[in-house]
């Protein structure tokens, strides 16, 4: 796990996308689709179950794993028409607002990006970070 205390620095996704459009592959991609997830006040439980305790969210402690993430990612390029993935994940204890996750996705059409972009921060979320809100 990846447990530095300090939060990182978000990318500029201009600059994501130059690099992007830049890439051997560029000119094979029609579509790119950025996600940014971010930390919210209501709880994940409220959000995703239903459930309210009455509870609000303060911050939130987070890390990853590279690896995992570095095999989330390779799995992702094998997708269907997917020419170009980019991570970054922020690390330490976040504040409302804080950027937790970006995540860039390059592919030929917008059926298999939105498709590879669901895949990857789904398995981003449920198998490579550690996400405790601080309430």
């Amino acid at each position: 796990m990846n447990n530095g205390k300090l939060k990182k620095v978000p990318p500029s996704i201009d600059e994501w996308l130059k690099e992007a459009k830049a890439d051997p592959t560029a000119l094979q991609v029609g579509m790119y689709l950025v996600h940014n997830g971010v930390v919210r006040q209501t709880p994940k439980v409220r959000v995703r179950q239903g459930i309210d305790d009455g509870s609000l969210v303060k911050g939130m402690e987070f890390a990853y794993n590279e690896a995992k993430v570095d095999k989330a990612i390779a799995e992702t390029y094998k997708m269907d028409g997917i020419f170009y993935v980019k991570v970054w994940l922020n690390e330490g204890l976040l504040e409302l607002g804080d950027d937790i996750m970006y995540v860039l996705i390059g592919g030929d059409i917008r059926p298999h990006v939105i498709d590879a972009l669901q895949f990857l921060v789904g398995k981003i979320k449920t198998e490579c970070v550690t996400e405790i809100e601080q309430k």
